[in-house]
């Protein structure tokens, strides 16, 4: 069953609007609105002029680009970045440049992807105790692997 996502564009961005490369895709490529460099070891808010109207009990993802993290080093700083049901303001994709060089962004450059995902309907409860597992407490390679 397909669940329509509402979505709208600021005023002269409309051919930006986020679409699928692929009719298989998972993800739909998100646009700069804007130019800008993001110089190495920098971080900036790239605003793709994409506002959202999602149904409560879904979340937006903003992820990065195989591409742009491969060939030049760019990626999402807080990936996943979540778009929560509630937010109305225009979608941004936080980048890092993790290269040696300058990083160019036009107006028009697909920066990020977004994914929109189901929410499980969980909620937390407080116990004195949790069961026992195989793994236990072990984490943060506790495996011995790297």
């Amino acid at each position: 069953m397909s669940v329509a996502i509402k979505f709208k564009m600021l005023e002269g961005c409309e051919d930006l609007a986020p679409a699928r490369a692929h009719g298989d895709d998972a993800a739909y490529d998100l646009r700069s609105r804007t130019d800008l460099t993001i110089e190495p070891g920098k971080v900036a808010l790239v605003p793709t002029g994409l506002t959202l109207e999602l149904p409560v009990g879904y979340e937006a993802q903003v992820r990065p680009r195989s591409g742009l993290a491969l060939k030049s080093g760019i990626g999402v700083l807080n990936s996943p970045g979540t778009i929560d049901a509630g937010y109305r303001g225009e979608v941004g994709s936080i980048l890092f440049n993790f290269s040696d060089r300058p990083f160019e962004i036009r107006r028009g450059d697909r920066i990020s992807q977004m994914v929109i995902a189901k929410l499980a309907e969980v909620h937390l409860e407080p116990v004195d105790r949790l069961s026992e597992s195989a793994r236990g407490a072990g984490g943060f390679g506790s495996t011995g692997k790297q």
